[in-house]
């Protein structure tokens, strides 16, 4: 009988966030690959721009949240690092402004460039259900 595998675990956990981390670099590619070829360079720029920006923020995300919640659990509340939390939405949106205003991305594009998190999430949704599928045993 196979055994599947503990997700919960911390290594599975790492597994899983460098997997998503890894789709996002990937879809980002894709898209500004393809963008390159066939759309206006501002498209392309946005797209460059949007995915650059959504694997800083996942990666403040998960470092902000992480020092969060040591504290917490150490029982020292550093107002510090819930104000990251907060600043990074801002550096964002700033980022995005700029580059609007400046007349440098197309906006639909940035914004579609930022979904690449979503893209790993249903990467890394489909790969579950997968070995889901293919471990689980026999119904008779």
């Amino acid at each position: 009988m196979k055994e599947i595998k503990d997700t919960g675990s911390e290594a599975a956990q790492d597994g899983v966030e460098a997997r998503i981390f890894r789709v996002m670099i990937a879809s980002v590619l894709v898209a500004v690959s393809i963008a390159a070829v066939i759309a206006p360079w501002r498209v392309t720029t946005g797209l460059l721009l949007g995915g650059l920006l959504s694997l800083l923020n996942y990666s403040w995300l998960r470092s902000s949240v992480g020092a969060i919640i040591e504290a917490n659990a150490i029982g020292k509340i550093n107002g510090n690092r819930s104000v990251r939390y907060i600043l990074r939405y801002l550096v964002v949106a700033a980022a995005v402004v700029a580059a609007y205003k400046l007349n440098l991305v197309s906006l639909p594009a940035t914004i579609s460039g930022l979904c690449s998190f979503v893209i790993a999430l249903f990467a890394e949704a489909f790969r579950e259900f997968y070995f889901t599928i293919i471990h689980r045993e026999g119904i008779h």
